[in-house]
């Protein structure tokens, strides 16, 4: 019986892909060419040198989460986090392609989401601008889709361990296109969630909304559903550190093409950018030590990997619009707040947000826009923080979290439950006990 409902479930999946392509090719024929005369800026090789190697760095994040959330769990669980991880790489810059970037860039509705002028990618130069800036808008389309895909493997620390792997990978296409394109339109497309909408002042420079909020609740509403893991299944300490060690070193150099690649060229904001980042996590790592050693008598290797993380999370947001004072405030705060958010995650909220999502990328998040409306200085915006003058932009902060949280939990708790009602989408006890690398894979990350 599970075989004829995995055939329909399957025939279905092929259907609605098929049928979606073909509308999209259908939309993207009929749609208008764009000439270089619609050109608003001249290119410069040097910004767009900077922006492709930052987009590798950005890129090579991915592969650095599969490690660092792998090292941190059973060894029977490391082949199914590389995995979800590879495939949530293909599938979101594939779906980015078809129409994530159009949804996400294309025109405006409502404030809320884009048109679908760029279906197919049609109307996409790549060599020269249509939106002012100095890079093309097919390099464009390429660093903002490494955020997508790399946003998409975060969520799956969340539900590590049990989430079985279709329902994942079904999750993150549907999120891809309803709750990340929509939410990266709203902040950095000209959506309501953007300064120049008018609504509410807000910044986000580099994704503190857009990619860790909503990465970490959008986790924490398929955890909620999906339930927690088997008591003997869940382990307290990593089976690698080398291995954790390694994915938390790509994603701290490939933040800096993260945070300075946002400043969408080379310029004193991406030098600033990249500056801050490194005086954020590297603060976040000593004060995350401190309060490791106070709180328990020791430091581990795990815990300064943490504190790294989550200094460079809540410095993402304010990246280009704070200074480095500004920047250890925030390094040392941030890794206070998501050191006990995560042992309250652990031992208090009834969740089991497996990879500490929450605890770090949403608490960090969460502080990190919160400091941006304080710290964001004249010299680096036109709307600067509570300690210029603008209250604006600090009561703005606190709106742009409380969107993000609600409507990427609520959307991403519906995609869940809709899906649980026509799949699978946990393993069961004894699944978890042998582990997903067999179960799912047939393949073992060791001999």
């Amino acid at each position: 019986m599970e075989k004829i409902d995995l055939q329909m479930h399957t025939k279905f999946v092929l259907g609605a892909i098929l049928a979606f392509l073909a509308a999209s090719v259908a939309v993207a024929i009929a749609a208008p060419g764009v000439s270089a005369a619609d050109a608003e800026a001249a290119m410069d090789t040097g910004d767009m040198s900077w922006i492709i190697l930052a987009a590798v760095l950005v890129f090579l994040m991915a592969p650095g989460i599969a490690l660092l959330y792998g090292g941190m769990l059973r060894k029977q669980s490391m082949t199914s986090v590389i995995a979800q991880c590879m495939m949530a790489m293909a599938a979101v810059f594939l779906i980015w392609a078809i129409a994530g970037y159009s949804l996400a860039f294309g025109g405006d509705t409502y404030g809320l989401v884009g048109g679908l002028e760029h279906l197919m990618m049609i109307n996409v130069p790549y060599d020269y601008s249509t939106l002012g800036l100095t890079i093309p808008d097919m390099e464009f389309f390429i660093f903002q889709g490494m955020f997508a895909l790399v946003t998409a493997c975060i969520i799956v620390g969340a539900t590590a361990e049990r989430i079985r792997f279709p329902a994942i990978m079904a999750f993150l296409a549907l999120w891809s296109v309803l709750v990340y394109a929509p939410m990266a339109h709203m902040v950095w497309g000209g959506g309501i969630l953007s300064t120049s909408f008018g609504w509410i002042t807000t910044l986000d420079f580099a994704g503190g909304t857009v990619v860790h909020i909503c990465s970490a609740v959008s986790g924490i509403a398929l955890a909620v559903l999906v339930g927690r893991r088997s008591a003997n299944t869940v382990k307290e300490r990593p089976h690698s550190i080398p291995l954790m060690f390694l994915g938390a070193m790509l994603l701290w150099a490939g933040w800096l093409g993260f945070n300075g690649g946002s400043a969408l060229g080379m310029d004193g904001v991406a030098i600033n950018a990249i500056a801050v980042t490194l005086v954020s996590s590297v603060t976040a790592i000593v004060i995350w030590g401190a309060v490791q050693y106070l709180h328990v008598g020791r430091i581990s290797v795990t815990g300064m990997c943490a504190g790294c993380l989550a200094g460079l999370v809540a410095i993402t947001p304010g990246a280009g619009f704070v200074d480095a004072p500004a920047a250890i405030i925030i390094g040392a705060a941030g890794a206070t707040l998501c050191y006990f958010g995560v042992i309250f995650m652990r031992k208090k909220s009834g969740i089991d947000d497996a990879l500490d999502v929450f605890g770090i990328h949403g608490v960090g998040g969460i502080w990190g826009a919160i400091a941006t409306g304080i710290f964001a200085i004249p010299a680096l915006t036109s709307t600067p923080g509570l300690l210029y003058g603008g209250a604006d932009l600090f009561l703005g902060q606190f709106a742009a979290v409380a969107f993000t949280l609600v409507y990427c939990f609520a959307v991403s708790f519906i995609i869940i439950k809709v899906l649980s009602l026509v799949m699978r989408v946990r393993l069961t006890e004894d699944e978890e006990m042998i582990g997903p690398d067999m179960v799912e894979h047939g393949e073992s990350a060791y001999n």
